[in-house]
C-alpha cells in the first residue's frame, strides 16, 4: 500500500453536501459518510475533512491505494469528529441569535425612546413640525437606502466584521447626538446612526440564516422579532424615564448597549457564508435612490405642512417622479446592481419583499400618531404615553415566537396573510377613538395590531431568507429591510400629511409639543378627524398587504432538496 493518508488543513476543492453524501463537483465518485460508519463506495477516490462550522465535507484528490488506509482512518476518528461539529455547530447558532438579538434589542429600544421624546426635543431645540419629523425621517431614509449597499459590503468582506462595525458606528452616533445643539445637527447624527442600523439589519437576518437549519428558522426569526418587540415594550417607558433626566440621555443611553453588542459579536460570531467577491459596488443605482427617496418624502412631509402648491413641495416630487424609474433601470441593466432584480424571479420572495413593504407602509406609522395622540390630545405626559404605547409591543412579543413555530410546522403563507388582517381589523377599530375615549379601547386595538404584527413578520422573513442562496443572503436581507423601510418611510410623511391638513398651526405646536391641555374639544376635533382618515388609509393598505401575501407559494419543508430554494 502507499503512504498513509492524511487530512489537510487548507482543503483545495470544496464541495457543499449534507453531513450524509458527499459528491465531486464535476464528477461521480462518492464517498458516503455516516456519524456511525464509514464504507466503501465503488470507485471512490477522494480523503474528507470536516468543516466545524458549516457541517461541509471537503475533498482532496488521494491515490486509489490510499483509500482501505483511509476508511479505517475514519472509522476510528471520524465519528468522534463528527459529533464534535455537531455539537459546536448546535452551540454557535444559539450565540450567533444572542448577538442578532442585541442588535435589535439596540435598533428597537431607540425606536421606542426616540419617538416618546419627540415633544421636549421640539421644546429644548426649538425645532419646527418639519425638522421634528425629520429627525425620525433621516435616520429610516439612510437605513433604508444604505441597507442594500450594506448587504453588498457584507457578502464582500464578512458579515461579522460588517455587524461589529454597525454596532461601533451606531454607539458613536448616538454620542455625538446626545450634544447636538439645534435640529439640523441632530438630523445629520441621526443619519450617520441609520449608516450603523443599515449593515445591523442587512446581517442579521443573513446571520440567522447562516447558523439555523430551515426547520429552525421561524424560531429563530420569531425570537429576533420577539426581542425587538422587547425593545418596542421598554422603549417608550425607558424613554420617557430618560427624558424626565433629559433628552440626550435617550442618545446616550445607546452607547455601552452599542459597545456590549459590538464585543459580543467580535467574540462569538464565525464567517459561516462563502463570501462573492465577483461583484463590485453599484454607486449609480445608490445615488439615484437617495436622491430619489429624499425627494419624495421631503415633497409629501412638506406638502402637508407648508401646502401642496410649495415650489419646494413640487421641485421634489418632480425629482422623485424622475429619478426613481431612473434606478429601476439603472438596476435593470446594471453589471453589479444594488438591488439586484433578478432576485425577485422567484415567486416566493417576490411575493414576500411586496407584502414586507406594504406592512411598512400600513403599520410603522401607527406609533407616530399615537404618541401625539396620547401626549397631545389626551395630555398625558411621556412616561404615562410610554406605558399606554405598550400593549402593540407585547401583543408582538407573545405572537411572535409562536406564529415562527407554528411556520415551521404547518406552512407560513396563511399565517402571514392572517396577520395582515388581524392588524387590518385594529387599525379600523381605532376610528372608534376620540380625544377623551377610556385608554382601556386604546391599548386593546393595539394589543390587537401587535399580535397582528407579529403573526406577520417571523413567518413571512423566515421564508423569504430560506429561500434563497447563503451567499446572497446579505442582498436578500438588504432588499427585505429597504422595502419595509422604505414603506415605513413613506407611511410616516404621508400620515404626517393627512394629520395636519387644514389645522392652524398654533392648535399643531400645541398637540406636536405635548402642550395641548388648555385646547377645548372643538380645537382637538379636526386632529381626530384626521387621524380616522389616516387609520382608515392605513387598514385599507394592511388589507391589501394581506392579499400580496396569499400570491406566493405554500411553504417549502427543510427536508425538500435544496435546489428548491435556488434563484433561477
Amino acid at each position: 500500500m502507499g503512504a498513509a493518508p492524511v487530512l489537510v488543513d487548507r482543503p483545495a476543492e470544496p464541495v457543499a453536501a449534507s453531513r450524509h453524501m458527499v459528491q465531486r463537483r464535476a464528477g461521480a465518485d462518492l464517498v458516503e459518510v455516516d456519524p456511525h460508519r464509514l464504507r466503501r463506495v465503488e470507485g471512490a477516490n477522494y480523503g474528507a475533512v470536516a468543516d466545524p462550522w458549516k457541517s461541509q465535507i471537503f475533498l482532496r484528490r488521494a491515490r486509489s491505494s490510499d483509500l482501505l488506509g483511509l476508511v479505517f482512518y475514519f472509522d476510528v476518528n471520524v465519528r468522534k469528529r463528527f459529533s464534535r461539529v455537531e455539537a459546536d455547530h448546535e452551540h454557535y447558532k444559539w450565540w450567533a441569535l444572542s448577538c442578532t438579538s442585541l442588535g435589535m434589542l439596540l435598533v428597537a429600544t431607540n425606536s421606542g425612546t426616540l419617538i416618546i421624546a419627540l415633544p421636549d426635543l421640539e421644546r429644548a431645540l426649538g425645532t419646527s413640525l418639519l425638522e421634528l419629523v425629520w429627525v425620525i425621517l433621516a435616520y429610516m431614509i439612510s437605513s433604508t437606502v444604505l441597507v442594500l449597499t450594506a448587504g453588498r459590503l457584507s457578502d464582500l468582506f464578512g458579515r461579522k466584521t460588517a455587524f461589529v462595525g454597525a454596532f461601533a458606528v451606531f454607539g458613536l452616533a448616538s454620542l455625538g447626538a446626545g450634544f447636538a445643539a439645534d435640529g439640523t445637527q441632530l438630523i445629520l447624527w441621526r443619519i450617520v446612526q441609520g449608516i450603523g442600523g443599515a449593515f445591523i439589519f442587512a446581517n442579521g437576518p443573513a446571520l440567522v440564516t447562516d447558523a439555523f437549519p430551515r426547520e429552525q428558522l421561524g424560531l429563530a426569526m420569531g425570537t429576533n422579532t420577539m426581542v425587538a418587540a422587547i425593545g418596542l415594550v421598554i422603549g417608550p417607558v425607558l424613554g420617557g424615564v430618560l427624558v424626565a433626566i433629559s433628552w440626550q440621555w435617550v442618545f446616550w443611553f445607546n452607547v455601552p448597549l452599542a459597545l456590549a453588542g459590538g464585543l459580543w459579536g467580535w467574540f462569538v460570531l464565525h464567517e459561516l457564508a462563502r463570501r462573492d467577491r465577483v461583484r463590485g459596488l453599484d454607486l449609480a443605482g445608490t445615488a439615484t435612490f437617495v436622491v430619489g427617496l429624499t425627494g419624495l418624502v421631503y415633497g409629501i412631509s412638506r406638502g402637508g405642512i407648508s401646502g401642496w402648491d410649495d415650489t419646494l413641495v413640487i421641485g421634489s416630487l418632480i425629482v422623485a417622479a424622475l429619478l426613481l424609474p431612473l434606478f429601476v433601470l439603472i438596476e435593470h441593466r446594471g453589471t453589479a446592481p444594488m438591488l439586484d432584480l433578478s432576485i425577485f424571479r422567484n415567486r416566493l420572495f417576490a411575493a414576500a419583499t411586496g407584502a414586507a413593504f406594504i406592512n411598512g407602509l400600513s403599520r410603522f406609522a401607527l406609533m407616530f400618531i399615537f404618541v401625539f395622540y396620547y401626549q397631545g390630545a389626551q395630555g398625558d405626559d411621556p412616561i404615562t404615553a410610554g406605558i399606554k404605547l405598550a400593549p402593540m409591543a407585547i401583543g408582538m412579543l407573545v405572537s411572535s415566537p409562536l406564529a415562527g413555530v407554528w411556520a415551521d410546522r404547518h406552512g407560513s403563507r396563511a399565517l402571514a396573510a392572517a396577520g395582515m388582517l388581524v392588524t387590518a381589523l385594529g387599525l379600523a377599530l381605532m376610528t372608534t377613538l376620540q380625544a377623551g375615549s377610556p385608554y382601556w379601547q386604546g391599548g386593546l386595538w393595539l394589543l390587537l395590531v401587535g399580535v397582528g404584527s407579529g403573526m406577520f413578520n417571523s413567518p413571512n422573513t423566515a421564508a423569504m431568507m430560506g429561500t434563497v442562496p447563503v451567499e446572497r443572503r446579505g442582498v436578500a436581507a438588504g432588499a427585505r429591510t429597504m422595502l419595509q423601510n422604505t414603506g415605513a418611510v413613506i407611511s410616516i410623511a404621508f400620515v404626517l400629511a393627512i394629520v395636519t391638513n387644514s389645522i392652524p398651526k398654533d392648535v399643531l405646536f400645541a398637540i406636536f409639543s405635548g402642550l395641548a391641555t388648555g385646547l377645548s374639544p372643538a380645537q382637538l376635533d379636526p386632529f381626530i378627524h384626521n387621524m380616522h382618515e389616516a387609520l382608515w388609509v392605513l387598514a385599507a393598505t394592511s388589507v391589501i398587504g394581506a392579499g400580496v401575501s396569499l400570491l406566493r407559494p405554500k411553504h417549502v419543508r427543510a427536508e425538500q432538496l435544496e435546489g428548491a430554494r435556488a434563484l433561477s
